[in-house]
């Protein structure tokens, strides 16, 4: 049998209205640009209920999951495994079981076996880590997973670097996937530090790093410092953390927080205002508790508190590589100013290429779900281009 060849045309384009929720909407969406399964787009789209909670849309996944299952849709059932996971909190057991099957699941789909599977020592315990292996390599690419995401989810785009001619070594860190669920690791803004333990790990000195959501934050971070990485790509661009958790809430909370941050004051005031604003929105409830899991804070404040080291500005000046921004016009998570921003703060970069996206185009959201194979291919000719 002919070994299939990935490229971009084995994502989707387009983006669909799933769920009256915009950040259920959004994660069914990503479901779907990772598998381009149709079957899960339209069972997805059944789904919608004016009474929602993630209790019953996790029941939901699960029981789909399990139908997958039987009717051996492997890459559908890995999916709504994911996607039940996705929104159950750390303390819940079924949480491991789903994630579990969902990793078993795809990597058996894509063909990724334990050869190309590696655990790499990093302080009291290990990060998980892949490394595909291009026959004619023309370099590496060093991906860097975000705030929410499994590295295994990715495996598809990563299959297009390989066959694009690219060696690739992907990674959970500290805060994410393996490092976070098995060697409780929590995130660090100190990026350079676990790059540097994976770089030394496959003795690779040149790479392109690329960083997906809040690793568009992070990869600079590691560029700053880790001068190994020699281009950088942030797909998309996320200058500040606290920006992008601080523009969901309501204006008088946004200024109680400011407030507190000058005096370090009224935090439990504004803990219960949290709490009650998480009883009341979805979409906060799951960005603060997911917060609080990723960088091991006690309280909702102390996420939001925590999440001010991650901001580039600190950095920026001290990355010399060529950058590649890339940003979604309509980004519900990142501020259209942050573009602009960012570029500014790179006063030393070899190069600055910038790209926005629109709906035009069908990639204006955030990573540019609805067409990831335009967001890919851009980054492939950017590096044609510099290279």
């Amino acid at each position: 049998m002919t070994k299939k060849i990935w490229d971009i045309t084995d994502f989707p384009v387009g983006i669909y209205k799933l769920n009256q929720n915009q950040s259920i909407n959004f994660q069914m969406n990503r479901f779907f640009n990772w598998s381009n399964d149709r079957v899960l787009l339209e069972q997805m789209r059944l789904l919608d209920n004016p009474h929602q909670t993630y209790t019953s849309l996790t029941n939901d996944f699960i029981k789909l999951g399990n139908e997958a299952l039987s009717a051996e849709s492997n890459l559908r059932a890995a999916m709504y495994f994911r996607a039940a996971e996705f929104y159950l909190p750390e303390d819940n057991p079924l949480k491991k079981k789903l994630r579990d099957k969902f990793i078993a699941l795809s990597n058996g789909f894509y063909s990724i076996n334990d050869n190309q599977h590696f655990l790499v020592p990093y302080q009291d315990g290990n990060l998980s880590a892949y490394k595909l292996k291009s026959k004619n390599p023309i370099g590496t690419i060093l991906f860097v997973n975000g705030f929410d995401g499994y590295i295994e989810e990715l495996t598809r785009m990563m299959l297009v670097y390989r066959d694009a001619g690219y060696n690739v070594i992907y990674f959970d860190g500290p805060g994410q996937g393996y490092a976070l669920e098995t060697s409780k690791m929590t995130m660090t803004s100190d990026w350079d530090k676990p790059v540097k333990a994976v770089l030394d790990y496959f003795d690779v000195s040149d790479v392109t790093a690329i960083g997906m959501s809040l690793g568009g934050n992070l990869v600079l971070h590691a560029a700053a410092l880790e001068k190994r990485i020699k281009r950088v790509v942030c797909f998309d661009i996320l200058p500040s953390l606290f920006n992008c958790v601080t523009r969901q809430l309501p204006d008088p909370i946004k200024e109680a927080i400011s407030n507190s941050m000058v005096k370090n004051t009224n935090t439990s005031l504004i803990n219960d205002e949290l709490n009650k604003l998480m009883g009341k929105s979805l979409m906060v409830q799951w960005a603060i508790q997911q917060g609080m899991h990723v960088l091991g804070s006690r309280t909702p404040y102390d996420f939001i508190k925590q999440s001010q080291a991650y901001d580039t500005n600190t950095i920026s000046r001290l990355v010399n590589q060529d950058v590649l921004l890339l940003a979604g016009k309509d980004d519900h998570y990142v501020a259209n100013d942050q573009l602009a921003l960012q570029m500014c703060t790179l006063t030393n970069a070899h190069s600055i290429t910038a790209r926005i996206f629109t709906d035009k185009e069908s990639a204006s959201n955030h990573c540019q779900l609805g067409n990831i194979g335009l967001a890919i291919s851009t980054i492939l000719n950017w590096l044609n281009q510099i290279n």
